[in-house]
């Protein structure tokens, strides 16, 4: 397995820099496949979405499309998948952050009973606890 960074992925997703994105590109098809994949461990997964909301403008609807693909690619493995994909489908139903619910699905999966909070957004959820 090879580790991918935040700034791989979006280069790639995004190809926007044209030496940096064509670099990406070659990489991965080079260096990425079933038998070595790429990880992306959670905190990139979660940047990744920052990034493409934040910086990009990306609509929640291709942003969730990309998260979708990317965990379904069999040369990726994205750490905490299951997580992973119960946060994407709260978010694609939800209002607060990809990150927020990423976490609460993360700690529901370790055990706990809830994930406290002061994000108004969040606590909407019902694995959140509003403090």
């Amino acid at each position: 397995m090879i580790g991918l960074d935040t700034n791989v992925l979006i280069r790639y997703i995004v190809q926007d820099d044209p030496a940096q994105s064509r670099k990406a590109s070659a990489f991965i098809a080079a260096r990425i496949s079933a038998e070595t994949p790429g990880y992306i461990n959670a905190v990139v997964l979660c940047e990744v979405v920052w990034v493409l909301k934040r910086a990009y403008h990306y609509d929640k609807k291709i942003i969730c499309g990309i998260v979708r693909q990317i965990l379904q690619t069999r040369e990726l493995v994205v750490e905490e998948s299951d997580a992973a994909r119960q946060a994407l489908c709260a978010y694609e139903e939800g209002k607060a952050d990809f990150s927020d619910y990423f976490i609460a699905a993360m700690n529901r999966l370790a055990g706990c009973s809830s994930t406290a909070t002061f994000d108004h957004t969040a606590a909407r959820h019902p694995d959140f606890l509003m403090l």
